[in-house]
């Protein structure tokens, strides 16, 4: 077996290689003035039954590129077969049509990925549950929501001072199901609505009760808003501790100013996507996923 990183995950890919006793493989990579890359394998992959580890993060369209032409390199190379661990996978917001004209963006990712010759990919707590169903190869969807119950429980956080909230309505399922993780701490909704134009959040209601400390339970952080939002009306509802756990560390458009502000407590997000936080970012702490995806790829 043969682990391959692309330029977006190389630190979860080493941590990764180090779990399965594998020692990261490597390409050459070539990037032209113009930005076009050019990749190439370095190492025999002839009969190898390889994986290739790349999130698509920021540069999303970038590094998508990238791994494309990593598949196709490795493909081209005579791997026996090519399995593709997208921990974030680009575009997942846009997995229905929210108005007329618009491309079903993720669709056209999987199409793409489909049509390269690959026999599964592994990906992490998407953003919906009907993208699965986009799918017609093997796809090994894993959560971080056992991790992040885990911290929890190490916290002391428990259900006679703690409630769980999802920020919006569409993340009941997830809350709910790291409710029974936690002996089926109590949990509440924020009702949200967002501006598709301007991208404003405005949250409305808490539906159910509050307690002094609130944890967030997201799948992604990209502007923040919704987390701020979220908070500032939890606040207005008594709560006085705010903790946010979220998987994906999109962080566009200041996002960790909005998450500096005073009202949140503590937040935690994966290294599902490579983020170097400056100094001025005390209140985030990265949780690995190594082992998780390690577990899965020993099986």
């Amino acid at each position: 077996m043969k682990i391959f990183s692309g330029s977006s995950s190389i630190d979860l890919a080493e941590e990764i290689a180090i779990s399965i006793n594998l020692i990261l493989s490597s390409f050459e990579l070539t990037v032209f003035t113009d930005g076009e890359r050019r990749l190439r394998v370095l190492e025999n992959v002839v009969d190898e039954d390889v994986i290739i580890i790349q999130s698509a993060g920021m540069p999303i369209d970038q590094n998508y590129m990238e791994l494309f032409f990593m598949i196709d390199a490795i493909n081209r190379s005579g791997a026996k077969s090519i399995t593709i661990v997208v921990p974030y996978l680009g575009y997942q917001r846009q997995d229905h049509v929210f108005r007329d004209g618009e491309a079903r963006s993720i669709e056209v990712i999987i199409k793409i990925i489909e049509s390269m010759n690959i026999d599964k990919i592994v990906v992490l707590d998407l953003h919906s549950i009907k993208i699965p169903e986009l799918f017609s190869i093997p796809m090994i969807h894993l959560s971080a929501l056992s991790i992040f119950a885990n911290r929890i429980k190490k916290e002391g956080w428990n259900n006679e001072n703690t409630i769980l909230i999802s920020p919006d309505m569409g993340g009941i399922r997830r809350i709910k199901q790291i409710s029974e993780i936690l002996d089926n701490m109590p949990f509440a909704t924020i009702d949200k609505n967002r501006d598709l134009l301007t991208g404003e959040v405005k949250s409305n209601v808490v539906t159910g009760e509050v307690r002094n400390r609130a944890i967030i339970i997201d799948d992604m952080i990209s502007s923040g808003k919704t987390i701020l939002a979220g908070s500032e009306l939890l606040h207005l509802n008594g709560v006085k501790e705010i903790i946010v756990f979220a998987t994906h560390p999109v962080f566009s458009d200041h996002a960790v100013k909005r998450l500096n502000n005073d009202l949140i407590t503590k937040v935690f997000v994966t290294n599902s996507i490579s983020v170097k936080l400056e100094d001025n970012s005390p209140k985030i702490e990265i949780i690995s996923i190594a082992e998780l995806i390690a577990d899965y790829l020993r099986e």
